[in-house]
C-alpha cells in the first residue's frame, strides 16, 4: 500500500520541477513512511510514498520496464500477481523484482490499456509511456483505492489524495456550490466531482488516458445482475460461495509483513477469521473498538468470542467523546471529502491500535452490499411488493400514514407514508439518503437567496437516478444493490476505509469486494439474499458451520457510535460554537435562522444528528482546505498512545 502523485504538462517544452513532485509526495507521507521516490523527465513527474508490504527489499518505485521507456507508480495490491508473472515470463518478459508492481508494467507492454482486465485486486496506478507520450491512469473495479486528478489549463495533476494535488500552487481552490448541495443530499459526495472545480475522482472501474492534451475516459468493468437465475440448488450455491470466499481470503493473506483482522463481532469478519485460521500456522492478531455508553450495543463481547474460538491474539480499545471531538479536524483533513461517517473516527482509533502490531488489516467491508445484509434492502423490497397490491389506493393510504405519523411522532409511518405513491427510483437515492430528509425538503428554507440561485436539487438527485436508469431491467433488490455499489460503497464506505487506516500507515484489505466474489453474488437469485424476513440468506446458511451460533443469530446493529448522544451532551457547546461562529455564517450558503432552529430542535431531541454533524463537517472542511487553518498539517505524526488497549 502506498501513495502516488504526479503532474503532466501538455506542452512538451515545459519542465515539471522535481521540487514540486517532492512537495506533493511529502503531503501524503502517512500513506508510505517506509520509502519515497520520484521520476522527473521533462513534461512529466511521478512521485511515490511506500508502505512496504510485498518484496520488502526491491519494491522501490517509480519502477520501469527493461529499457526505461515505461514507468509506473502503483498504490494497492494485486492478489493474482504470481500467476500473471508466470504467464509474462513465458512470453519472454524479464523481471528485476518480485513485486506485483512490475507485473503491471509488463502487462501494459503486452496488452496496453486492456491490462486492467487481467488484474485481481485493489489499485490506483499511473503509467508514463515515454514512446507514445501517454499518461495512463487506472482505478480498481469498485473503488477500494482512491485516485484524484485535476485538469488545469495546460496540465494535469493527480494523486492518491487531494492533498498531493493541492500542494501544487498552480491548482485553484474554487468551490462548486452545486457539489455542496450534493453533499447535503447524500451526506457524502457521490460521482466523479469534488467540492473543488476541476478536481475530480477517477470513478471505479475506469481508466483515463491523456495524450497531446486530449482525454479518453473509459469504463472497463461494471457489475451485471442480468444473469441472475435459479437453475442451481441452494446446496450448489452454498458450496460455490464457501469455496470462493475461502480462496479469496487466502489470496488476501499474501504478505511479507504481519496481517491482522478487524473484528466487528459480526458474520463476515468472523467467517474470514475462521478461514484464515484454518490455513495458516502464523499467529493472527485481531482488533476491535467498543463503547460503554448507556444504550449503545457493545460489540466487544462478540469479537472476544470469535477471537477465543479461533485462537487469535486479541486487542481492543474504547473511545471517549473527548477523543471523538479532538480528532474531528484531523478526520476532515484525512477524509478530504466531507462525509457524515462518525464510525470513521472509531476506525481511526482501532487502526491506530493495530498499527503497533501489524501493517495489514483484513475487514468485512462490502459483505452487506454484495449479499443483501442491510434492513433497508429487505424493508424496501417488501414495501414495494405491497404497494403493487394496493393499486390505486396507494396515494390515499400514503397520505393517511404521513398524517398519522406526524400525530403519533412515528418515524416509521413518517418515513414510508411519503413513499407510498412514488416509485423506487424517486426515493432510493442511496443507503443513507432519501428525498424526504431535512436537507432535501423544498420547505426547509435552508439556503440563502444567492445559494438558491446557484444550485439545483434535481441535479444532485440525478446522480443516483442515472444508476436507476442503468439498472432499469433488474429486480427491485438488484436495483438497490446496484445503486449502492455505484454511490454509497465507493464514495462513503470505501473512502472511510482507505483514509482512516492509511492515516495510521496501515493497509486495509476487503475480501468481500474481490470482483469475482461480487460477480458471483450478482448472479444469485433474489431469494438467496433476501428470503422472507431473513437478510443475507445464503451467507448465513453457508457460513453456519464456520462461526459461533451466538454471532450467527445476533441481530444486525451496524457499527454503533454514540455520537448522537455526544452531540447533545458532551459536545453541545462545541457544536454551537462552530455553527454560530461568524466565520461559518460568512460562507453565505445558509439562512442562519434555519440553522439555529435546526440546532435548537436537535438539542430538544429531534432526530437531526446527521444534519448537525454534516454542517459541522462542512465548516471544518472549509477551514482546513479553503482557509488553510493550521493544525492537521502534521496529521501523519499520529500519537503513539493507545491508552486502554488490552491483550486478551
Amino acid at each position: 500500500m502506498c501513495g502516488i502523485c504526479g503532474k503532466l504538462e501538455f506542452d512538451r517544452e515545459k519542465q515539471v520541477p522535481g521540487v514540486l513532485i517532492q512537495r506533493m509526495t511529502d503531503a501524503i507521507h502517512h500513506r508510505g513512511p517506509d520509502d519515497d521516490g520520484n521520476y522527473v523527465s521533462g513534461q512529466v513527474g511521478l512521485g511515490f510514498r511506500r508502505l512496504s508490504i510485498i518484496d520488502l527489499e526491491s519494491g522501490h518505485q517509480p519502477l520501469s520496464n527493461e529499457d526505461g521507456t515505461v514507468w509506473i507508480i502503483f498504490n494497492g495490491e494485486i492478489y493474482n500477481y504470481q500467476s500473471l508473472r508466470e504467464e509474462l515470463v513465458a512470453k519472454g518478459h524479464l523481471f528485476r523484482t518480485k513485486s506485483d508492481t512490475e507485473v503491471i508494467v509488463h502487462l501494459y507492454e503486452e496488452y496496453g490499456s486492456e491490462c486492467v482486465q487481467k488484474l485481481r485486486g485493489m489499485f490506483g496506478f499511473a503509467i508514463w509511456d515515454s514512446v507514445n507520450r501517454t499518461l495512463f491512469l487506472a482505478r480498481d473495479r469498485v473503488g477500494i483505492k482512491p485516485l484524484y486528478y485535476y485538469v488545469g489549463k495546460n496540465f494535469l495533476s493527480f494523486g492518491s489524495e487531494m492533498k498531493a494535488i493541492l500542494a501544487d500552487p498552480a491548482v485553484n481552490r474554487e468551490i462548486d456550490p452545486q457539489i455542496i448541495d450534493r453533499f447535503l443530499t447524500y451526506y457524502y459526495v457521490p460521482g466523479g466531482e469534488t467540492l473543488l472545480r476541476n478536481l475530480f475522482k477517477l470513478e471505479p472501474g475506469h481508466t483515463l488516458t491523456v495524450r497531446n492534451g486530449k482525454f479518453d475516459i473509459r469504463r472497463y468493468w461494471d457489475l451485471d445482475f442480468s444473469g441472475a437465475s435459479s437453475h442451481h440448488t441452494s446446496n450448489d450455491y452454498e458450496q460455490e460461495f464457501v469455496k470462493l470466499l475461502d480462496q479469496t481470503v487466502q489470496l488476501h493473506m499474501i504478505s511479507d509483513v504481519p496481517v491482522g483482522f478487524l473484528l466487528s463481532g459480526g458474520l463476515d469478519s468472523t467467517a474470514m477469521l475462521s478461514f484464515a485460521a484454518e490455513k495458516t500456522d502464523k499467529p493472527i492478531s485481531t482488533f476491535t473498538v467498543g463503547f460503554s455508553s448507556p444504550g449503545v450495543i457493545d460489540e466487544r463481547p462478540f469479537a472476544r468470542l470469535a477471537a477465543e474460538r479461533f485462537g487469535s491474539a486479541h486487542y481492543e480499545i474504547s473511545m471517549s467523546s473527548d477523543e471523538f471531538v479532538d480528532f474531528l479536524p484531523k478526520y476532515v483533513w484525512h477524509m478530504e471529502e466531507p462525509v457524515v461517517e462518525p464510525p470513521a473516527v472509531a476506525l481511526f482509533y482501532v487502526s491506530k491500535l493495530a498499527s503497533q502490531y501489524v501493517k495489514v488489516l483484513i475487514s468485512g467491508e462490502g459483505g452487506d452490499e454484495a449479499f443483501g445484509g442491510y434492513q433497508n434492502y429487505r424493508n424496501n423490497f417488501w414495501f414495494e411488493t405491497m404497494k403493487k397490491g394496493l393499486g390505486p389506493f396507494r396515494g390515499p393510504i400514503g397520505q393517511g400514514m404521513d398524517l398519522l405519523g406526524n400525530l403519533l411522532h412515528s418515524r416509521v409511518l413518517s418515513k414510508y407514508g411519503p413513499r407510498m405513491d412514488v416509485g423506487l427510483d424517486s426515493y432510493y437515492l442511496s443507503r443513507s439518503s432519501t428525498p424526504f430528509q431535512f436537507f432535501n425538503r423544498t420547505d426547509s428554507h435552508l439556503y440563502s437567496q444567492d445559494m438558491n440561485s446557484k444550485v439545483s436539487k434535481s441535479c444532485s438527485m440525478d446522480v443516483a437516478r442515472k444508476h436507476h436508469s442503468s439498472s432499469a431491467g433488474y429486480g427491485l433488490l438488484e436495483r438497490m444493490l446496484y445503486v449502492d455499489t455505484k454511490t454509497w460503497l465507493p464514495d462513503d464506505l470505501l473512502v472511510k476505509a482507505d483514509k482512516m487506516t492509511m492515516a495510521n500507515s496501515v493497509e486495509l484489505r476487503v475480501p468481500f469486494l474481490d470482483h469475482k466474489l461480487l460477480e458471483f453474488a450478482a448472479q444469485l437469485p433474489r431469494n438467496q439474499k433476501v428470503r422472507g424476513w431473513t437478510m443475507k440468506y445464503l451467507a448465513k446458511k453457508a457460513l453456519a458451520k464456520h462461526v459461533p451460533q451466538e454471532i450467527l443469530q445476533r441481530r444486525k446493529v451496524g457499527f454503533p457510535v454514540p455520537y448522537e448522544a455526544w452531540l447533545r451532551s458532551d459536545l453541545r457547546d462545541w457544536v454551537n460554537d462552530v455553527l454560530r461562529d461568524s466565520k461559518t455564517a460568512s460562507r453565505g450558503y445558509f439562512q442562519q435562522k434555519t440553522i439555529e432552529d435546526l440546532a435548537r430542535r436537535h438539542q430538544a431531541g429531534a432526530a437531526f444528528s446527521k444534519e448537525v454533524f454534516a454542517l459541522v463537517v462542512l465548516e471544518l472542511w472549509h477551514r482546513t482546505f479553503i482557509d488553510g487553518q493550521p493544525g492537521p498539517a502534521e496529521a501523519h505524526r499520529t500519537q503513539a498512545d493507545t491508552t486502554g488497549a488490552l491483550a486478551l
